[in-house]
Formats: C-alpha cells, sequence, structure tokens
C-alpha cells in the first residue's frame, strides 16, 4: 500500500535493527525500496512487498524519503555522501538517519546534503532488537523542527519520538551518552557481581538486594537476570558496536574539553573483550572477562 500522496521510504540497511524497524513500516502499511549488502537480510522484506534495490543510490532514486540503519560512521558517510552515495539519488527529499554515528559524522552529512535541498534528521534509537520489533524503541531526533513535525508520525511507528533540538548532531551525542552509561553499568556490575560471588554471595540474593538499593542500575535490574545469570550472554548489542560507541563519546567529550575519566576506563573494558571474545559477542562478555580474571562463574 503506498502513502498519502504516493511518498515511498525507503530503508538502507536491514540488519539486527534495520531489519525489523523494516517490518514495522510494512506492518504500518508504508510502501518501502530496501537495500542492504547482505541479500539475505532483504529477502523477507522482498516477500512481503518491499521493492528490493541493489545500492544505496538506486534506494534513492525509487524512494522520497530514506533512512538508514547502518553500523559505522565510515559506512555511513560512504552510503549517504560518497561518489556513488543516495545524495546523488533523483527522488530523495528527506534523509533519515537512524543509525549511531557520532555529532562529527552528522554535521558532515547535514553540511552535504544542505546544498541538494534534502533535508535531514539525526534520529538514533534506543532499546535493543527486542525494542525494534515490538515497537517499543526510543528514537532522539535532532534537525528542522518543521521536518521533524512532518516526519514525526512515520518515526512513531517505531516508538516514542523525542525531539532533543535543531542543531545537527545533538542527537547523536545523547545516543552516545546513553550509550557509554548502559555500558558502565554493565561493567561495573560486572566487577561488583564477580566480588560478591568471589567473597561467597549468591548472585541472585546480590541482585535482590542491590535492585531494592541505591546501587540499581540497568545491569543489575535487565541485563544481569536476564542474560548473565541464565549464562546465554545474548542481550542483544554486539562488544563490536558498544565499543565503537564508547569510543565516539570519549572521542567527541574530549574534543568538547570534557575530561571522561570512567568513559576511557569503560572503553578500555570493551576493548579488552573485543579482543578476548570478538567483535560479534554480546557485551555482556564483559562479566565473562571479569570471571575468567578472578577465576569464578555469575551463575543463577
Amino acid at each position: 500500500m503506498a502513502d498519502a500522496g504516493g511518498r515511498r521510504i525507503g530503508v538502507i540497511g536491514t540488519g539486527r535493527m534495520g531489519g525489523p524497524m523494516a517490518e514495522r513500516l510494512l506492518d504500518a502499511g508504508h510502501s518501502l525500496v530496501v537495500f542492504d549488502t547482505n541479500e539475505a537480510a532483504v529477502r523477507p522484506l522482498g516477500a512481503r512487498g518491499a521493492t528490493i534495490a541493489h545500492s544505496a543510490l538506486e534506494v534513492a532514486n525509487l524512494a522520497d524519503t530514506v533512512m538508514a540503519s547502518l553500523p559505522t560512521p565510515a559506512i555511513v558517510r560512504r552510503s549517504i555522501i560518497g561518489p556513488d552515495g543516495a545524495m546523488h539519488g533523483t527522488r530523495m527529499r528527506q534523509f533519515i538517519d537512524l543509525s549511531s554515528s557520532g555529532a562529527v559524522a552528522t554535521t558532515e552529512i547535514a553540511a552535504a546534503l544542505a546544498p541538494r535541498g534534502i533535508e535531514f534528521l539525526d534520529a538514533p534509537v534506543s532499546g535493543g532488537v527486542a525494542g525494534a520489533r515490538s515497537g517499543k524503541l526510543t528514537v532522539m531526533v535532532s534537525g528542522p523542527r518543521s521536518t521533524y513535525d512532518e516526519l514525526q508520525p512515520l518515526l512513531a511507528v517505531f516508538g516514542r519520538v523525542l525531539f532533543v533540538g535543531i542543531k545537527p548532531g545533538l542527537a547523536q551525542t545523547l545516543k552516545l551518552i546513553n550509550n557509554l552509561m548502559s555500558a558502565t553499568a554493565v561493567a561495573i556490575t560486572s566487577e561488583a557481581m564477580v566480588m560478591g560471588v568471589k567473597a561467597g554471595l549468591d548472585p541472585s540474593v546480590m541482585l535482590d538486594v542491590i535492585n531494592t538499593s541505591s546501587g540499581r542500575n540497568s545491569a543489575t535490574q535487565d541485563k544481569f537476570p536476564r542474560a548473565v545469570l541464565p549464562r546465554t550472554f545474548d542481550f542483544g548489542f554486539a562488544t563490536g558496536l558498544s565499543y565503537k560507541d564508547v569510543r565516539l563519546c570519549v572521542e567527541e567529550a574530549e574534543a568538547l574539553g570534557v575530561p571522561m575519566v570512567v568513559g576511557a576506563a569503560v572503553r578500555e573494558m570493551l576493548a579488552i573483550t573485543k579482543a578476548r571474545f570478538g567483535a560479534e559477542s554480546d557485551f555482556t562478555y564483559i562479566a565473562k572477562v571479569l570471571e575468567e580474571w578472578a577465576g569464578v562463574e555469575i551463575r543463577g
């Protein structure tokens, strides 16, 4: 079914996050054009009626409003403002970056799109794969208010939409801050839980106490009960992506003149985890690094 006025939506990147978000758009009745370098990632969307493009540029030749959900700033740059990027498309008039690209890349992209009259919203999301599937993401948006007002109903398909300012990159800064705090919670909770287990405490009892006390955080309330105590380590966020976000956050903070003493330590902890278990491991594997060092396991 086509959108009102015949508008077509393009999605570049239909992987772990982009795929479920594209499914939400189809569920809402939008006409989609999709592209991913992994053909298997677009096949289910094609089976549901989405048009499969063969490049980011082709998406922008076929869609009026294009979204991207891509893993790194370099890939976003190449896909959107590179020599064969979407900005050279004949139809795209609006671009929404759902990726965690950082403020530096976002500012560069906004500057490249402006002379071509392409409206740009910076709209990173938080809530993981489960939130993408259920439509319960938090969508942080910065950019022109008029563009936001027009596209807010479209973004609301993904979850709660919050406007954070008109300056390009503000939403990216907020997303990096959030992801730094999330990773910090995992790192410090891993240290605390390993210490308790080594001393003889039951980890389930520890979480019960902590979660009714002042030390509770997103890791003690969600990530550890769901992915560490059951030993599944499958919360749904890759170590490599977490490291990328924390590294970007620390670098951008330093560029602003803001010291990141704790953030730098979390970055190193993620670097160690990535080296030990690989970039595709879940970022809750931080706990496994601490377990190996201490010679204990956090078991429910």
